[in-house]
């Protein structure tokens, strides 16, 4: 959501990016030429990763208006392998910057809450570097003719959702002063006027009171049916999830008919409890509220004021009566919400220090391929491990097509598909039915060992290595 187009700055707390990470690089297929060493050997290294997309807390964001103005990031691409053992480079991270408070989600999955300066969250990874021909080497292939290609990179579209981090949480209708009152207490220069919806943004300011220093969150007004997306509410009510203390800033010198400091309340808690979030052990209607009685340098909202307190008090509510303008009452109310939030500070566990979980996952998992019969000869092959082999195939070369073909008997695809009732020349595909290579599969043809002619060449596949005359 954007607000304040009007003024030239923009506040944008939701925004979907799309993020590609960058492609591996391509092994190096070569051998070693130096004078007076024939046998020079295979020396072509491996290719470069693919950089990832990280997200990355940084207390000089503001807002998510930068990724509403450019969606799209792409990391950047290793660089292939070269001969001599010359590793490719790997390729540019792309660090977003995100402000504090900052979820990912994908779809209603919620991928990281980050909060806390420089809380890092890796959103999408690079893609390894192809092999070389220089480590594909064994006792049987001494020379491979050719190298893996590098993998993609992973892509993703993630919703970024900014949620305010802030101890205290003014609520209240628009125009109730809560800009006026934020502006008093803290240094904080909110925009104030005196018409609705004056405040686009959610301002925060830093209030200190003795030895307790909290922050205090100034959210856009909410009206009746803001739960359910009426005004501006339904956009900011994000803001006070993090919240532990909320402040009732209620008008006591408005002159809208039908309105009242009561009324006020109760409208302003009933979208509360339909917005009910919970923090932590907390639900958002459950968290600690202090009524602030604002306007009371007017006559009228003064006697107003003097009037509603006792109702507010039964309730068992902690009440206020200040004055935004004259700074009246304000020390009372900003040493009762350092109290509260002191309070809730002691509540918390004893902070540990962060700990980085590494959650590596498995290729394949429990089971590395399954066969599905398709009817009419045709079979699939699903599993981590045959489609990242085939994206790393290079299926120009024909000894990398062997390769491919040997990896696939050792890991028992041919004895699934014989079990699976395949008959010679049956069609099978690797991969998903949209998205797949397709195969002629003959059980004749011995796999399972190297059996390579000269370099990118393999005798299983009827291959011949052009004459130097031919290729000419």
């Amino acid at each position: 959501m954007a607000a304040g187009a009007g003024s030239g700055a923009q506040f944008v707390d939701r925004v979907v990016l799309h993020v590609a990470a960058g492609k591996g690089g391509n092994g190096c297929a070569s051998i070693h030429r130096e004078k007076f060493k024939p046998l020079g050997g295979p020396d072509g290294a491996n290719g470069g990763r693919g950089g990832d997309v990280v997200l990355v807390v940084d207390s000089n964001a503001a807002s998510l208006l930068e990724y509403h103005r450019r969606p799209h990031r792409k990391a950047g691409n290793g660089r292939p392998g070269q001969g001599s053992h010359r590793t490719g480079a790997d390729g540019d991270d792309v660090v977003l910057p995100v402000p504090d408070g900052t979820v990912v989600k994908a779809g209603e999955e919620v991928l990281a809450d980050l909060v806390g300066e420089g809380t890092r969250f890796v959103i999408a990874r690079g893609g390894n570097g192809g092999l070389g021909n220089a480590a594909l080497a064994s006792a049987k292939r001494k020379a491979p003719g050719f190298a893996l290609l590098g993998e993609p990179g992973e892509e993703a579209d993630v919703v970024l959702e900014l949620k305010s981090v802030a101890d205290v949480a003014l609520v209240g209708f628009p125009s109730a002063g809560k800009s006026s009152l934020i502006a008093a207490l803290s240094a904080a220069k909110p925009k104030i006027a005196d018409y609705p919806f004056t405040t686009l943004i959610p301002n925060l300011g830093v209030v200190s009171a003795g030895d307790t220093t909290f922050t205090v969150a100034d959210v856009p007004g909410l009206i009746e049916g803001a739960s359910e997306g009426r005004g501006l509410g339904l956009d900011f009510l994000r803001h006070i999830e993090r919240s532990s203390t909320l402040a009732h800033v209620l008008d006591c010198a408005t002159m809208e008919p039908g309105r009242d400091p009561v009324s006020d309340f109760e409208v302003i808690e009933r979208e509360l409890q339909a917005y009910d979030r919970v923090l932590g052990d907390r639900p958002l209607s459950d968290r600690p509220r202090v009524v602030v009685l604002n306007k009371v340098d007017v006559p009228d909202g003064r006697d107003l004021a003097e009037m509603v307190r006792p109702e507010f008090e039964e309730r068992g509510l902690k009440v206020f009566e200040v004055s935004a303008a004259t700074h009246e009452g304000l020390r009372e109310l900003s040493f009762a919400m350092a109290a509260m939030v002191g309070e809730y500070r002691a509540s918390l566990p004893p902070a540990e220090p962060t700990r980085i979980v590494i959650r590596p996952e498995p290729v394949g998992g429990d089971t590395d391929f399954e066969v599905r019969d398709l009817g009419g000869n045709t079979y699939l092959i699903t599993g981590a491990k045959p489609v990242r082999w085939l994206r790393q195939t290079d299926f120009a070369n024909e000894e990398a097509v062997g390769y491919l073909a040997d990896r696939l008997a050792r890991l028992g695809v041919e004895d699934a598909l014989a079990k699976a009732g395949a008959a010679a020349g049956a069609t099978v595909l690797i991969g998903t039915i949209d998205d797949s290579i397709v195969f002629d599969w003959e059980p004749e043809i011995p796999a399972g060992e190297a059996a390579p002619g000269p370099r990118g060449t393999d005798r299983r596949l009827g291959g011949r290595r052009e004459t130097p005359e031919e290729r000419r």
